[in-house]
Formats: structure tokens, sequence, C-alpha cells
């Protein structure tokens, strides 16, 4: 409402820890909605899952009829884990926000160093399924401080990325993308990125 923005997006913590629901307020809720029974011990029983999965689905729900009320073309981008993930841990059932039409853009965080497993990841049913209905971009990481990342992988799964048509590639983070810690030096990074983007980048299009 205060600014001319795109959009907005969230990430693979817009969840409730799986661990947790288990607040004066959730119980009653769940009381309420189940006979009086109180939630189960283990917060990884399915049903307790899917109701506060669900829960947080609804969240979501409300949350996109809100901002497309105020801008009907803003763009609602979520970037989380894998979809196996972020369920188990998270209860973000982002594949049901797809087929909800509640999201507009899937930035798939995929950090992964062996590289047979960040194709897998490419391949998994969740990400073909958004694949069909919105653009799919991939997250690559770049380092952290603590564990640097060669500018050489980084190369080769954008080239992953682009073999296979998403809509284009995100990096995590900024700061190791030019970073002294690195492997090799920021020159040497920056020289790799001028080879990988040479021309401007068209924004996918939306359906």
């Amino acid at each position: 409402m205060n600014y001319e923005v795109d959009g907005i997006q969230l990430d693979d913590h817009f969840g409730l820890p799986v661990e947790l629901g288990y607040d004066p307020y959730t119980v009653k809720l769940y009381q309420k909605e189940h006979q009086g029974k109180k939630p189960p011990s283990n917060p990884r029983d399915p049903e307790w899952m899917r109701w506060r999965a669900a829960k947080i689905t609804d969240c979501m729900a409300q949350l996109s009829r809100s901002i497309k009320t105020v801008k009907s073309d803003a763009k609602i981008s979520l970037s989380p884990n894998s979809h196996y993930f972020s369920y188990q841990n998270y209860l973000q059932d982002w594949k049901t926000w797809v087929e909800r039409d509640l999201i507009d853009e899937l930035v798939l965080q995929v950090y992964r160093d062996d590289l047979n497993k960040f194709q897998s990841e490419l391949s998994q049913p969740a990400v073909e399924f958004a694949r069909r209905k919105i653009p799919v971009s991939i997250a690559i990481l770049t380092g952290t401080w603590n564990r640097p990342i060669a500018i050489s992988q980084i190369e080769k799964q954008v080239k992953i990325v682009r073999d296979r048509k998403f809509s284009g590639v995100s990096f995590f983070y900024w700061e190791t993308l030019w970073g002294y810690l690195t492997p090799d030096s920021p020159r040497q990074r920056r020289q790799v990125f001028q080879t990988l983007f040479t021309q401007r980048a068209e924004r996918p299009k939306y359906s």
C-alpha cells in the first residue's frame, strides 16, 4: 500500500517447526475440532502434522487474498527447501499452495555439493508439478563463512539449471559471491560471472 513493489517473497521458514504446536492457543483449537481430544504427544504423528500444515495453508490463503486485494498484479514468490523437507520439518506444504494458486513463482533452494544429488532435487515430482503451473527458478549456494564453495561448482550448477530450462537462478548469499575467504579470488569469481551472464535477462512471463 505504501510502495510500488513488484510483490513479496517468503522463504523456507514461513511455516511452523514440526516440534511446535503445543501452546495453549493451538491445543485449544485442536481440541475444539477433535471433540476435546488433546494433540498427540508425538509431534510427527501424521494426522497432527496434516492438521497443523492445513492451518498454515489457511494462513497462506488469507495472506494471498490480502495481497491481491491491495494489488492484484503483485507477485507472491516462495523460496522453500524441497517439498519433503519443508513438510517434514516446517509443515510447509508448498505443493498444495501451488495447486491452489496461492503463489506465483517458486525459487527452490537446492543447496547441494554433490552434482548427482543436485540434479535429483530438480527432478522431484513436486518440482515437476510446480513447473507445469508457475515459473520455477533454482537457488544455488555460493558458500557460507565457514564453508566456501569454488566458482567451478557454481558454474556447473548454473549450467545444469539452464540445460533443464528452469526459469532462472538465484544465489545465496551476497557476501560469498565475492568474498576473500573463497577458494578462488574475487576477481576470478567476477570473471566467471561475466561469462555466465553476458546478456540482460528477461523476467519470465506469467500466464
